[in-house]
This record gives C-alpha cells, structure tokens and sequence, in this order.
C-alpha cells in the first residue's frame, strides 16, 4: 500500500507540476502575443487618429462629439503629436517593438500617421491665409488695408507667443490680479477677465473687444479660450473682456443672454476705467459663444433680455460669431433632432412643441435686420459638431437684409474650436478678425 501511495502521490505530484508547466507555458505564450500585438494596435490606432485629424471619421449622430474630442488636437497642433511619436517610435524600436513581421507592419503604419500629420501641419501652414484675405476684400472692398492704415500705428509691444503651449499660459502676460472683475451678481459666474498691457493709459480710450465663451451652453468657461485673439489684440492697444456667465442645467435659458448683456452694460459703465473706450465695443465669440455673441449684437436693448437693467445701453459695433449655432428651432437636418432634444433637457426645459416661440426667440438667424452692426462670420469646414451649412444659412439669411458690410470666412480643413490653440490657423485667424475690427474702428473715427 505505501508502495502504491508513494507512487500516486508521485503520479499526482507529476500531473501538478506538468498541468502548472502547461498552464504557465501557456501564459507565456499569451503575454508574448500580447506583446506582439501591442505595437501593431498602438500604430493603429495612431493611423485613425492621424486620419481623422485629416478629415473627420464621422458627422452624424452622437460619434461626432468623439470625433471631435480626438481630432481636434490632432487638426491643430499636429507637430506636438508628430514630435511625441517619433520619439516613442525611437524608444519602442530600441526596445524591440518593431522586430519581425508585425513589427514591420507596425512601423509602416505608424510612418503613415507621420505623412498624414505631416499634410495637417502643410495645410495649416497655407491654407488660412488666402481664404481670410478673401473674405476681407469680398467683404469690405479692395482698399480695406488703405482705410486701416489711417489708424495710428500700434505695433506689437511684447511680440506673439510662439507655439500652442506658450499661448495657452500668455493670459498673466495681460490680466493682472485687479483684472479680475465681478460684472453681475450671480459670484463667479458673473466674473470677468479684463485684458491688456500694463502701460495701457487709463485714460487711453481704447477699443474694446468682449470674449463670449463657448461650452454648449453647460460650460462656459472663459479660460484658456481665444487666448490668441486677445493677446494679439491687447498686445497691440485693444482691451478685451473675457466674460463667464450662468450656465445649464443649473440655470435655464434664457439666463445665458442675460448674463452677456448684463456684462456689456457693465462694460459700457466701467471699461474707461481700465483705458477702454465706452463707445467703442465690439463682441466675439465661439460655438455656443458665437450664438450668445450674435444674438447680443442682433437683439439691442432688448427688454425681454434685460430684466431689471432695461434702460441699459447694450449695443455693440461690431460682431464676429465663431463656429456658432444659430438656429435654434428647425427641425430638419443633420443632428437636428438630437440637438432639439439637448435643449429640451439641459437648456430651455421647455416642450419644444409647446413652447417654440421661445426657440425661435433664441434664434440669431430669426433676429436678423437691416440695422444689424458689421459682421464677420467664421466657420471650419470640417466641423463635426456643428455642419458648416448652419453658418451659410445665417450668413445668408443676413446678408439678405444687413446695409452693413457681413463677411463670411469658411476655413477648408478646419474642426470645431480651431482658434483655441497658438496654431498656425489659430494666430492668422486673430490677425483676419483684427483686421475686421480694425477696419470697423476706423470707419467711425471717419
């Protein structure tokens, strides 16, 4: 019996170790699959992400808000990606990642997202410029250089930041701590930053320009956005006012354009007091920026989006809406009925069935007239949160009835927020839109 014991024990014995063998051989072999495969999924990866900084992957339903968030970067500052593959490529290769058949496969792939990079930063090196110097001249004549340089000269004082990650820090270059302002009572909500040299007189009556954040109307964060319009603005003698304002769903609609016009009641009342010229105040803004932005300059004075400072003067002279939304009531149409659906929940919390005045209230390109100020109208092409026909029909629509000059810039290869980053189409954008306002400033010192 001990005889048979001892060698069932050893059987068994042998049966553990040989199953622990196969069952580890086995694991082995799984994590070098895996880490064959890794390479070969990450440079996938990076190709898609690369092509849809191209072009975007998709423009209907919800995945565009994806396509979006993954593309954009990629559509702006595609250098930054480039320079970080290239080195991780270096470190992986030396490390083996790249060897045998899948290896190579991986390395064509990621040298393929390098080309497609490559043609990103090309295109936004080139493709800006003749399209915003198109819209300039269609819009305001030939000559439009002649009447800006009636101006005084305003040189650049501290020169443009260079790349994207030095503008998105130049904001403590021109908002100092007594910068920071309280326009309204609703605490940080109603704050405001107030941009522009420290040697600015105060009693510099400059030109003003007011910054209406985007965000979907949920967000409305004034920090870090158009961050290279101000500083080009400021750093040439402009003050600019980058405002928050309350927003859903803790708010509800119509508190967002309240707040923007509460803002440039208090601008109009106390920008003197930081060298800004009253009487000179244009507004700007982007995505759901650019709805509040054109919907302020359409709707002066208006009452029903005045309550309690209906006296107030709430006019400005000139309007640049941004990759903006401006329909808020038609139905038909690509994501059309999602965003409906949006604003039901989130934003007006009202059937739109039986409450669509206030829709079409909200509406920029329902409020447009023949005393509208100047604009200057700016979309991305490839926006895919936002198709890029809403912003012909508004120019349309308005162009159709304005005596001021409406200008329309549709920028090829652009996504949604391309005037966020220090990029290329970023800094020529804000040179294209202070043209415009400077041309606007010019025209009433006439």
């Amino acid at each position: 019996m001990g005889g048979e014991s001892s060698g069932g024990l050893e059987r068994s014995d042998w049966g553990l170790r040989s199953g622990g063998l196969e069952r580890s051989d086995w694991g082995l072999r799984q994590s070098r699959r895996l880490r064959r495969a890794r390479p070969l999924l990450r440079a996938a990866v990076e190709l898609v992400n690369a092509l849809n900084g191209v072009r975007p992957l998709g423009r209907k339903g919800y995945k565009t808000i994806a396509v979006f968030w993954f593309g954009w970067p990629t559509s702006e500052v595609p250098t930054l990606y480039l320079t970080a593959s290239v080195l991780d490529a270096v470190r992986r290769g030396r490390r083996g990642d790249f060897a045998g058949s899948r290896g190579k496969v991986a390395l064509a792939l990621t040298a393929a997202a390098w080309a497609a990079l490559a043609v990103i930063h090309r295109r936004n090196m080139t493709t800006p410029g003749p399209v915003l110097n198109a819209a300039l001249r269609d819009g305001l004549g030939d000559d439009y250089a002649d009447v800006i340089a009636t101006l005084p000269s305003t040189p650049s004082r501290t020169g443009r930041p260079s790349g994207a990650l030095r503008t998105t820090q130049i904001r403590r270059r021109y908002v100092a701590r007594q910068d920071v302002v309280r326009y309204g009572p609703y605490g940080r909500a109603n704050l405001a930053d107030i941009w522009h040299t420290r040697d600015l007189p105060r009693d510099g009556k400059a030109p003003v320009l007011v910054q209406v954040p985007g965000g979907a109307w949920i967000i409305g964060m004034r920090r870090p956005q158009a961050y290279p319009l101000m500083s080009h603005l400021a750093d040439r003698g402009w003050v600019c006012v980058s405002l928050a304002y309350r927003v859903s769903p803790w708010h509800t609609w119509p508190d967002h354009i309240v707040d923007v016009k509460r803002g440039l009641a208090w601008v109009k009342e106390h920008i003197a007091e930081f060298g800004g010229d009253p009487d000179f105040i244009a507004i700007t803004g982007g995505s759901a920026g650019g709805h509040l932005a054109s919907l302020a300059a359409l709707t002066p004075n208006d009452p029903a989006f005045q309550p309690g400072f209906e006296e107030a003067d709430t006019s400005v002279v000139a309007a640049v809406p941004i990759y903006g939304r401006y329909d808020w009531y038609s139905t038909d149409g690509e994501g059309r009925g999602e965003f409906i659906k949006f604003l039901e929940k989130f934003v007006v919390k009202k059937g739109f069935e039986q409450h669509r005045q206030v829709y079409v209230d909200a509406s920029s390109i329902a409020r447009v007239h023949s005393d509208a100020p100047p604009f200057f109208v700016l979309h991305g092409r490839d926006d895919s949160l936002i198709p890029v026909h809403e912003a012909r029909d508004f120019v349309r629509e308005l162009g159709d009835v304005a005596k001021r000059p409406v200008l329309y810039a549709e920028l090829p290869h652009a996504q949604h927020a391309f005037d966020m980053y220090g990029s290329p189409r970023g800094h020529q954008t804000a040179e294209a839109v202070a043209q415009f306002l400077s041309w606007v400033y010019a025209k009433t010192r006439d």
